[in-house]
């Protein structure tokens, strides 16, 4: 798969389906005669408005949804310390720069008004779908105060012989060197959201695969919030704090005493400014949203290369949660099953079919002078 592509490369290979923007992609070319308007084809995919049209439909759903659960633990609706404006106006500014150097590189008429128009939107719509995730997330303790973090102790217990895995972990990585690298691997999500969104709609020439992607993508904050609700817990860090002590000073330890610190200044006084917290277990939403990208390489024919590294990332992702204690294993199959459901709800929702990325078309000639 991987030489099909290499002329595009990686990146390019990954979301683009050959042809022009709109049009469908299919192995032949339409007879002269056939009818202008008529129903599509068996396997064509929707047309890029449906999946623009799906991206804004699930940040309405969670909009109300959010809307709603703040208004009966209440809290009103916010976001604190201005963390979704922050994300999107980053996420913003990458489009806006790989935008102006697809311009550079491959000219303008890839970009007409209406297509920056819907890739501006459908930003704005997944930030404002993670703008309510951040609020669903923050008021679990509010409307479900019991908590699993036991029950999901044992079974992790009983996968592992009785031991916790992070102990096992532990005791095969050490506590040294591999905690600043997992600490790095762990970091990373913050950084492949952002840039895998803006990759997705920007370089292909088709935006309907990055739209696919973008929907599954937002489905996972949607997923992710409800099952936050579902079992509720803390993570082994936590709930048995003394499992951990041997592990060094790193960005994720500092990240989990702040996120503690917020968490019980919260619970102090929930209706206060900027009060929010983002402490939840089940599942593990880095975990869904690695495997959503790593189903996506193949569901979208990238090449082996790109497929190793972002599956290599999941792995290393799902070895850092249980290693530092943000989760429990069952948090993590939990991640696995929301990225499997957030891929099939996207393809029913924009109407992309995969035949489509996979099929390799060539664009149309230029028509003659």
């Amino acid at each position: 798969m991987g030489r099909r592509y290499r002329n595009n490369g990686p990146l390019l290979a990954f979301f683009v389906t050959a042809g022009a923007s709109g049009r469908a992609a299919t192995v032949s070319e339409p007879m002269p005669d056939r009818p202008r308007f008529q129903a599509p084809e068996r396997g064509a995919s929707a047309p890029a408005w449906r999946g623009a049209a799906a991206c804004l439909l699930v940040t309405v759903a969670a909009l109300v949804i959010a809307l709603i659960a703040t208004d009966a633990a209440g809290v009103p609706l916010r976001d604190p310390k201005h963390v979704a404006e922050g994300r999107l106006t980053s996420a913003l500014l990458l489009v806006a720069v790989l935008i102006a150097l697809d311009v550079v590189i491959r000219g303008r008429e890839r970009w007409p008004l209406a297509r920056l128009a819907m890739t501006g939107g459908v930003v704005l719509a997944f930030y404002a779908t993670y703008f309510a995730y951040r609020n669903l997330k923050s008021i679990v303790p509010l409307l479900r105060d019991e908590l699993f973090d036991r029950r999901l102790g044992d079974i992790d217990r009983s996968v592992f012989g009785g031991r916790d895995p992070a102990e096992v972990l532990h005791s095969l990585l050490g506590t040294g060197v591999s905690a600043e690298f997992l600490s790095v691997i762990y970091g990373l999500f913050f950084l492949f959201v952002p840039v895998s969104v803006a990759l997705a709609l920007v370089v292909p020439r088709d935006p309907r695969p990055g739209l696919f992607f973008v929907t599954a993508l937002s489905l996972n904050w949607v997923l992710a919030a409800g099952s936050y609700f579902l079992l509720p817990s803390l993570g082994p860090v936590y709930a048995q704090p003394e499992n951990f002590a041997d592990l060094p000073s790193t960005d994720v330890s500092h990240l989990q005493a702040a996120l503690l610190d917020q968490r019980t200044e919260f619970l102090h006084d929930p209706a206060a400014a900027g009060a929010a917290q983002s402490i939840g277990a089940f599942a593990s939403l880095h975990v869904s949203i690695f495997f959503t990208a790593a189903l996506a390489t193949h569901l979208l024919g990238a090449p082996r290369r790109v497929r190793v590294v972002v599956w290599a990332l999941f792995a290393l992702t799902v070895l850092a949660t249980l290693y530092f204690g943000w989760h429990y294993v069952l948090d993590d199959v939990a991640g696995m099953v929301i990225a499997i459901g957030s891929l099939a709800l996207a393809r029913v929702l924009t109407g992309f079919e995969l035949g489509t990325a996979r099929a390799r078309v060539p664009a149309p000639h230029p028509s003659p002078a």
